[in-house]
C-alpha cells in the first residue's frame, strides 16, 4: 500500500513537473515570437520615411491602400465615435486637382494616390445611433461599468450630447464650467470639456487613423507623405465637405525615388524628450 502510494505520488509530481516545462517553454516560444513581432515593428517604422517624390511610372496596387485603409479604420478614436472620414483620390485628374490644392508640392504631383483625412464632429448624432442601434443586442448596456462609473447605454445617451452637441455653446459652456469646477474641488477631474475642444479631440483621434495608415503603408513595402500644406478651403469645397468638417492632413501614396528623401532622418536624442518620473 505504501509503496502505490509513493508511486502515484512520484506519477504526479513527474506530471506537475511536465506540465510546468510545457508551461516554460511556452511562455519562452510566446517570448521568442514577441521579440521577432518587436524586430519587424522596428523595420516597419524605420522604414516610413516622408518621401517628396514618387516613381510615376509605377502602377501602385490596389490593395495596398485599401489594406492600409482597413487597418487604418481599427485605431483607436476618442469614446469609440470614429469621427473620421477618408477620401481616395485615385484618377490622374483627381491627383492633378488635388496636388493644386496641395500648393503643387512634388509628392503630391507624383502620388500614385492622395488620400485625404477628415475630421467630422458635426456627424456625432449619426455615430450616437449607430451605438445605441448596437447596444440594443448587448445584454449588459444597462450594467454600470466600474471603469466609467456609467453603463454604456447611459454613456452613449447622456454623456456623448452632453460633449458633442454644439448649439448654445456659451450657456452650455457656463454650465460645464460650473460642473466642472464643483468636481475639482473635491480633487482631479477632466477639465478639456468645452466646446473649443470638440475640434481638437477629433483631430487626435484622425492622427492616430493617419498614423496607423502611413505604418500599414510602409509594411505593404511602399511609401508616403504626410502634408499638411494645402488649402484646407478648397480641398473641403472639392471633396464637397461642409463648414463643420476639417481637413486633418492628406497623405501621398506610391513607390518613392530615391532623391524623394530630404537627407538622413534626424530625432532629437530620447533623453531630450523622455522624462521618468
Amino acid at each position: 500500500m505504501g509503496f502505490r502510494l509513493w508511486a502515484l505520488g512520484f506519477r504526479l509530481y513527474a506530471k506537475r513537473e511536465s506540465l510546468s516545462e510545457n508551461r516554460k517553454a511556452k511562455n519562452v516560444n510566446i517570448i521568442l515570437i514577441m521579440n521577432e513581432s518587436a524586430k519587424i515593428f522596428d523595420q516597419i517604422v524605420d522604414k516610413r520615411r516622408a518621401y517628396r517624390e514618387f516613381d510615376t511610372n509605377f502602377d501602385l496596387p490596389d490593395f495596398v491602400v485599401k489594406n492600409s485603409l482597413e487597418r487604418a479604420i481599427k485605431s483607436p478614436s476618442s469614446s469609440n465615435m470614429q469621427l473620421w472620414e477618408f477620401y481616395r483620390i485615385k484618377s490622374k485628374e483627381g491627383i492633378k486637382e488635388v496636388a493644386e490644392i496641395c500648393l503643387n508640392q512634388p509628392g503630391a504631383k507624383t502620388a500614385s494616390e492622395i488620400v485625404i483625412f477628415v475630421a467630422r464632429p458635426d456627424l456625432w448624432r449619426e455615430r450616437q445611433k449607430v451605438h445605441l442601434k448596437r447596444l440594443e443586442k448587448v445584454e449588459t448596456k444597462n450594467v454600470k461599468n466600474k471603469l466609467f462609473g456609467s453603463s454604456e447605454l447611459s454613456y452613449f445617451s447622456t454623456v456623448i450630447p452632453q460633449f458633442y452637441n454644439p448649439t448654445l455653446p456659451c450657456i452650455r459652456d457656463l454650465v460645464k464650467h460650473i460642473y466642472v469646477w464643483s468636481k475639482s474641488r473635491k480633487g482631479a477631474f477632466m477639465q478639456d470639456v468645452y466646446s473649443k475642444h470638440i475640434p481638437i479631440v477629433t483631430q487626435k483621434s484622425v492622427a492616430l487613423a493617419a498614423q496607423t495608415f502611413m505604418l500599414s503603408i510602409s509594411a505593404e513595402g511602399y511609401d508616403s507623405l504626410p502634408m499638411e500644406g494645402l488649402d484646407s478651403k478648397l480641398m473641403k469645397k472639392y471633396l464637397k465637405l461642409p463648414k463643420s468638417a476639417e481637413i486633418n492632413m492628406a497623405i501621398a501614396v506610391g513607390k518613392g525615388m530615391p532623391d524623394g528623401l530630404r537627407g538622413a532622418r534626424f530625432r532629437l536624442p530620447y533623453d531630450d524628450v523622455v522624462y521618468e518620473i
